[in-house]
């Protein structure tokens, strides 16, 4: 049996429908955080599946997916320091307790 684009695809939706579970289910905003970074993981195996099955001597996939996980980590950072400023400000970082970011 072969890995096809299929396989791909099937493993990027069940990952792409995990971290919208996590993303709303979760409370905590480190675990919201974790669940969007599943999601970009998702996308970027789609489209890494996708430009090795439709166009294997081209790297547009790999390079898009690169840029895709570069803007994800300057996402976190500053997502994380978001989460930094709610914790010194209601001594925790349940995303229910933040009201529209007034302070």
């Amino acid at each position: 049996m072969t890995v096809g684009l299929p396989h791909f695809l099937a493993l990027s939706a069940i990952v792409f429908c995990i971290g919208v579970y996590g993303m709303l289910t979760r409370r905590n905003a480190v675990g919201v955080l974790m669940s969007i970074e599943l999601m970009f993981n998702a996308v970027n195996i789609t489209l890494v599946a996708f430009a090795h099955y439709i166009t294997p001597q081209d790297v547009t996939g790999q390079v898009v997916a690169v840029f895709t996980i570069a803007v994800a980590a300057a996402e976190a950072t500053v997502a994380l320091a978001i989460v930094l400023l709610i914790y010194q400000h209601h001594k925790g970082i349940d995303v229910d307790n933040v009201n529209i970011m007034k302070w």
